[in-house]
């Protein structure tokens, strides 16, 4: 693997392991602190690579002199990838150094899964060992399977064997995800009570074997995550809650903050498209603000808004600036504000069709008060209600 983070990728979307290997190697070269059983960087290195350094640059310690080791540079700048609560990263690192379940919950599109992703790459060097929960996962998906033209040709053989993620993690001291657990039958997930008190998996066929249990080395642990939208979907049982460290994830809460995610994020979609971002800051923060607004209930001026069923969520607005910026690239010929209403409206119909009707409210409240205190911007936004029908 080569330490580049600037190469053309080969696929749609690269894995935090790949894109930021040479913040991973330069990290753990930079802090050579202890390390719990099995990471690869110490617990401070894991929360600065997702944090970042601030306005601090690394350097790598001394060797009597020598060149920058391994193709790494000498100094380095850890840009944050996560926007949230530094405290929250902590806890999350914690949990994972003593071994413990940690279960990211909150709304969706709050950046769980890249949340999860981040540990995971930081912790063990790899995101790959992941399950994606639903309706029809079963037991095998955390426990085992079989090759069952082996099966049939040997009978059962650890060679016939084959490894969910979650015991190909259990035998390699690493981190194992589940992606949206709740959707998960209960039935599914209880598999997960054992591994995680027990530490071990049992493979009744191979009994009287030495391959009849497979027991967790050091470094193994699980992070799962799970919707609040999805409560009630498919309960966890209270003993599996009681297995995991439970860590709420929440919405952006500066709005600054947010703007400058959904640009950069955006700008990588568009960049991928073939194409460079051309959506002025003004709309940006115009379409964070709504967001926002509808996100929470109330607009950034005290007014009350009617929410919508649908979440309004950051990764939401991405996808929506995206699209603008896909636009604005491969179909110019107006105003990107155009089409900021009826991307908005596709967004909010995905769940409750009285969402349609709130929208209109929206617009017929902040937006119209907005456009008469002499906004151009907000005033041009209202003169595309007709947009919204």
């Amino acid at each position: 693997m080569t330490l580049t983070d600037e190469a053309t990728p080969a696929t749609q979307v690269v894995s935090a392991e790949q894109r930021y290997a040479t913040e991973l190697a330069f990290l753990a070269a930079h802090d050579d602190g202890p390390r719990p059983p099995g990471w690869l960087l110490t617990p401070r290195a894991v929360v600065t690579f997702i944090c970042g350094s601030g306005e601090e640059t690394l350097s790598l310690p001394a060797r009597d002199g020598l060149p920058a080791r391994d193709g790494l540079p000498a100094k380095l700048k850890v840009a944050p990838k996560f926007v949230g609560e530094r405290a929250l990263v902590e806890r999350c690192v914690v949990t994972l150094a003593g071994e413990r379940g940690l279960l990211l919950v909150g709304e969706p599109g709050t950046a769980k899964s890249m949340l999860s992703e981040l540990l995971a790459a930081a912790v063990c060097g790899t995101s790959a060992l992941t399950v994606q929960g639903t309706a029809g996962t079963t037991e095998d998906a955390f426990r085992y399977g079989w090759n069952y033209a082996l099966l049939l040709a040997q009978g059962p053989s650890k060679g016939a064997l084959v490894d969910s993620p979650v015991l190909t993690a259990m035998r390699s001291g690493r981190v194992a995800r589940v992606e949206e657990i709740t959707r998960c039958l209960p039935e599914v997930q209880d598999a997960l009570v054992s591994i995680l008190s027990d530490r071990r998996v049992s493979v009744p066929e191979l009994a009287g074997t030495d391959d009849a249990q497979v027991a967790a080395v050091p470094g193994f642990t699980v992070i799962a995550t799970a919707n609040l939208r999805d409560r009630g979907v498919s309960e966890m049982s209270a003993a599996l809650k009681r297995r995991f460290n439970f860590e709420t994830v929440d919405p952006i809460s500066d709005a600054a903050a947010e703007t400058s995610l959904v640009r950069r994020q955006a700008t990588a979609v568009v960049q991928r498209a073939g194409a460079g971002f051309a959506v002025d800051d003004a709309v940006l923060e115009a379409l964070v603000t709504v967001f926002r607004d509808l996100r929470t209930g109330r607009s950034g001026e005290g007014w009350d808004v009617e929410r919508p069923g649908t979440v309004m969520s950051t990764a939401e607005a991405v996808q929506v600036a995206a699209s603008l910026g896909v636009a604005a690239a491969y179909l110019p010929g107006g105003d990107v504000l155009d089409l900021v209403p009826g991307h908005l409206l596709g967004v909010v119909r995905k769940d409750d069709p009285a969402d349609h009707g709130r929208l209109l409210g929206y617009w017929d409240g902040p937006v119209r008060r907005r456009a008469e205190d002499g906004s151009a911007m907000w005033r041009r936004l209202w003169d595309l209600r007709e947009n919204l029908r």
